[in-house]
């Protein structure tokens, strides 16, 4: 965990372990078939992303499938964070069931030398229960392979509907706050042995009415906003850090100032896109070269907006 952290003790790690989605993204951006997209093309943007952000992160997140060489690239002072999960979910059947990369294991994790495992889960508590109990047993089974080999695990887990409605509109983010409330509650019990609940923040900052990103619809005041923080901080017993779940570089570091000033005790992000999507056309059209000078330049500058909108996050061993 200390490997994972800054000297304060809160994790202010990168993320770079997006896969299908990278991939349809610089599909889309060369205007290209996503079976244009090679493995190496992969590699060689999870390792500019490295390079490049992890001095100025405490840890990175990749994937075994093409990050292996960027975690060789990282930075000196940063950790490492590996996924373990297939990029995705079942849609062969409701419920967006979970599945792990065949070829990995944890003890493949720790021989590769990460200091974390990684798992995302799409997951609400308001699905059918049979679902979610197929959910329950999945992490209950990762955390004990964790614990035997000593690693810590983060868990990450994602909201949705499972009715099919729109996860970025109004009336999803007005049943938000409860869904994050109760996942967090959930997976802070002890059967599943998690160390770190990487979480979503529990509100969408466009519909907060005096956001700087407010778009116009409001399913929240300012106040209930702050009170959505403190009431899903309230019911975690474990550590946890926030994603950016895709959203801009703005919008996140918006919702970070929310979490501030409503005194939440987080300890940290895992921030991915919201410090590098915008260098994906950049490396679509013009290559690697110009990514990694995109990125010393925005990248960066995205990077330490994040790290200053954290300063008031509490160590993790502090819970």
């Amino acid at each position: 965990m200390k490997a994972l952290s800054n000297e304060r003790g809160v994790i202010a790690a990168a993320a770079m372990d997006q896969r299908g989605s990278l991939q349809k993204a610089l599909a889309s951006a060369r205007g290209a078939d996503v079976k244009e997209i090679t493995a190496e093309m992969m590699s060689e943007f999870k390792v500019a992303v490295s390079k490049v952000l992890t001095p100025h992160a405490s840890a990175i997140l990749l994937d075994p499938e093409f990050g292996l060489e960027a975690g060789k690239a990282r930075s000196k002072n940063a950790g490492l964070l590996l996924a373990y999960e297939l990029s995705g979910y079942d849609n062969t059947r409701p419920g967006r069931l979970p599945d792990l990369l065949p070829h990995v294991s944890v003890k493949r994790i720790v021989d590769w030398g990460a200091d974390a495992v990684k798992i995302l889960i799409y997951y609400t508590p308001f699905d059918d229960p049979a679902v979610n109990d197929i959910k329950h047993a999945f992490i209950e089974r990762i955390g004990a392979e964790c614990e035997t080999y000593e690693i810590p695990f983060f868990l990450e887990f994602v909201g949705y509907d499972p009715k099919g409605g729109d996860e970025k509109g109004l009336e999803y983010a007005k049943a938000k706050p409860e869904i994050v409330k109760k996942s967090m509650e959930e997976f802070s019990k002890p059967q599943y042995n998690v160390d770190i609940l990487k979480v979503e923040v529990p509100i969408n900052a466009e519909y907060v009415e005096g956001a700087s990103v407010y778009k116009g619809q409001k399913a929240y005041s300012r106040e209930e906003a702050l009170r959505h923080f403190r009431d899903a901080a309230a019911v975690a017993s474990k550590p946890f850090i926030y994603l950016s779940a895709g959203v801009s570089n703005n919008q996140f570091v918006e919702s970070l100032k929310m979490a501030s000033e409503a005194g939440t005790k987080y300890s940290g992000v895992l921030c991915g896109r919201a410090t590098w999507k915008e260098g994906i056309p950049v490396y679509a059209k013009n290559g690697v070269k110009a990514l990694e000078d995109w990125l010393q330049r925005e990248g960066v500058k995205n990077i330490n907006a994040v790290n200053d909108a954290i300063r008031p996050a509490v160590p993790w061993d502090s819970k």
